[in-house]
């Protein structure tokens, strides 16, 4: 086991909604009286969870509570969860900007951290002047930061105007010199925030590169918070899901992806539960309820797949039925396009086989469209009517690693 270089033990930040500051000048005697008796300070007692999607009762929230983990030497640890969640507090803390309010953190090593366009450059100061200064800051000697600045420069694409004040770059030309900076200034902790997501898609592929090579080659270890689920997927080996500011999930990176993304998930079916019901219907058809042949919706990558689909036909019509299957992560795997065909009343059923050895190990989801091909206008559609998994029955340690929403059994021999 490597060396653990971050500890967090019962970290909690607590705001005070509408303030600037934690407090007021009260709040800030009455803390200072009771802990000159002894006491407990007696904010610590009130508070409400960070949910920011209901009316709380309280002014003071808990942006974090009570968060413990360890990180170790050369770990890509992914940060996931909603927005507010508590993801942009935590890296603030682990990098000083902000104190927490209870708890400890150990961090050996130097930090480089990336949070927001700007964090750390002196906007009158060059592009070259804020390499320096960044340098400096981390505790490099002169000699070591000129030994990078040219690697630095190039990767970051702004050679022309390195010698420009930073005032005068784009967003884009901001976060490419910063996170070639903190990259390449040999760090032994990487912290990336959402900032990324400034740059263009070339910029952001190298950037997820140098993260793991960071990692990978140099054995550094990198904090990195994104809500692009593949490239957090690709890069970081273990992860954590947070929610109202605690930890929901913690364990490894696809794990902690199915559980943040099955949860949102779970949370936009309830709020259209009774658009997805059966029995929904128009003029044409009533829609009766939708099955695979499984009890347990568990199939094995070696078994076939069939869905039905029952429906009752209220007038006649030509009819087209679209089916697509999507994973967890919202990706379209197949579009499958039934015959087109004359129906009369009654009640009807539509069988789809999906083949076997065909579909990687992972959860699916259903969504049906009802199509008037005469008219060729669709009639209604039920997303994620029912989902599915898929299981790799091979118990071999590497094949849930395996990349890919498809793993097609297919002649590949070795002659």
């Amino acid at each position: 086991m490597s060396e653990v270089v971050i500890r967090v033990e019962n970290l909690s930040k607590q705001y005070r909604l509408g303030q600037v500051g934690r407090a007021s000048l009260g709040d800030d005697l009455n803390r200072w009286v009771h802990r000159i008796a002894g006491k407990e300070d007696p904010y610590l007692k009130i508070g409400e969870e960070n949910d920011r999607s209901k009316k709380g009762e309280s002014e003071y929230v808990w942006a974090l509570k009570e968060i413990n983990f360890e990180v170790h030497q050369g770990d890509v640890l992914g940060i996931v969860g909603r927005n507010g969640a508590g993801k942009s507090t935590l890296l603030k803390i682990l990098s000083k900007v902000t104190a927490p309010t209870t708890g400890q953190i150990k961090i050996k090593g130097r930090i480089a951290s990336l949070l927001e366009v700007g964090t750390g450059f002196n906007p009158e100061l060059s592009g070259r002047d804020n390499i320096s200064l960044n340098g400096a800051i981390l505790g490099m000697t002169r000699k070591e930061v000129k030994r990078k600045f040219d690697e630095i420069v190039d990767f970051s694409g702004v050679e022309r105007y390195i010698d420009t004040p930073v005032k005068r770059y784009s967003s884009g030309m901001y976060v490419r010199l910063a996170f070639a900076v903190a990259a390449h200034l040999e760090p032994d902790i990487l912290i990336v925030d959402e900032v990324l997501a400034v740059g263009d898609a070339e910029f952001q592929k190298k950037c997820l590169g140098k993260m793991k090579d960071v990692s990978e080659k140099d054995g550094r270890t990198v904090l990195f918070v994104s809500h692009n689920m593949l490239a957090i997927k690709n890069i970081c080996e273990h992860g954590i899901f947070l929610k109202n500011g605690m930890i929901h999930f913690m364990g490894d990176m696809n794990d902690t992806l199915n559980e943040y993304m099955l949860h949102g998930r779970n949370l936009m079916i309830k709020s259209t539960e009774a658009a997805n019901e059966p029995g929904i219907k128009n003029e044409f058809i009533k829609f009766i309820s939708a099955n695979s042949y499984s009890d347990s919706n568990v199939f094995k990558v070696s078994s076939k797949i069939n869905i039905e689909f029952s429906f009752e036909v209220i007038l006649p019509l030509m009819l087209n039925l679209s089916l697509i299957l999507k994973d967890s992560y919202d990706t379209v795997i197949f579009n499958a396009l039934s015959e087109i065909k004359n129906i009369g009343p009654g009640i009807h059923t539509s069988i789809l086989e999906i083949p076997a050895n065909l579909l990687n190990d992972g959860r699916y989801f259903v969504d049906i469209y009802f199509v008037d091909s005469e008219k060729i206008k669709p009639l209604f559609s039920i997303n994620e009517i029912i989902s599915f998994d898929v299981e790799d029955e091979r118990d071999v340690q590497w094949a849930r690693k395996w990349v890919g929403a498809v793993r097609p059994k297919l002649n590949f021999e070795i002659h």
